[in-house]
């Protein structure tokens, strides 16, 4: 598990890569439905600020709770583990969301042409 401020790092760099990406398609792209692309850099900034909002969270028990110090460590550490999980996963899901977005935005030629690069490095 990594430490917050090395996850919050990561957020906003693949937040900032899909921006970028989206935002050169829209200038270089032939045809590229630019109305769709501008969703997609509205929805990746509306997912870095939510998940960055979600990267703090608390234990809300405490040692006196437990019958030994060792138990409430190893519950501490499954609930930061668990939380951090589910918050990586949620983020992973809504990137996944985002790039179909930016391919249903690309031309039919465009597509083609990226596939055939894509079989041709295989």
């Amino acid at each position: 598990m990594a430490n917050k401020r090395n996850l919050k790092k990561q957020i906003k760099y693949i937040c900032g890569d899909l921006a970028v990406e989206s935002a050169i398609s829209i200038h270089t792209v032939q045809d590229i439905d630019v109305e769709k692309m501008k969703k997609v850099i509205s929805d990746v900034a509306e997912l870095q600020v939510s998940t960055l909002k979600k990267c703090s969270f608390s234990f809300d028990k405490v040692a006196k709770n437990y019958n030994s110090r060792a138990e409430y460590n190893k519950s501490k550490s499954a609930y930061f583990k668990a939380a951090y999980d589910k918050l990586v996963s949620s983020f992973n899901n809504s990137v996944k969301s985002i790039v179909k977005q930016m391919n249903e935005a690309l031309p039919a030629a465009q597509k083609e042409a990226n596939k055939a690069a894509a079989t041709k490095h295989q």
